[in-house]
């Protein structure tokens, strides 16, 4: 299905991942847009944005659903399969530039891994 126009609504999402490289919780983008448009909005925009390959999803501490942008994905591959680092402090999420080999599986075929890799920032160390 996908982003078939790109809306005012859908463009503001954009402009959040564009502008920024960092990850955002569904808590943080629905309070970045409050006021231009609720919640439900965000998410039906974040499901579509994801089935296009332009971000994607995995799930922080507490099992909260965080966003990043993609890197060559497609609407039909997610090819940026990598780990993610969240800060027991701060919240800070970053999407980590490592590649992880994930086992092949007997008689089971593998689409997607969540790895969160959880401590302290460079920030907070210091």
């Amino acid at each position: 299905m996908g982003i078939v126009r790109k809306t005012k609504a859908v463009n503001t999402v954009l402009n959040i991942f564009e502008h920024n490289n960092e990850a955002k919780s569904v808590v943080n983008l629905i309070e970045l847009v409050k006021g231009e448009m609720n919640k439900t909005t965000v998410y039906r925009i974040l499901d579509r944005l994801e089935q296009d390959g332009t971000i994607h999803c995995f799930n922080g501490k507490d099992g909260l659903k965080w966003y990043a942008k993609c890197n060559g994905c497609s609407e039909n591959h997610h090819y940026d399969l990598h780990p993610h680092f969240q800060c027991t402090n701060c919240d800070k999420v970053e999407c980590l530039s490592l590649e992880v080999k994930i086992p092949s599986l007997k008689n089971h075929k593998v689409d997607t891994t969540d790895i969160l890799l959880m401590g302290q920032c460079s920030d907070c160390l210091t």
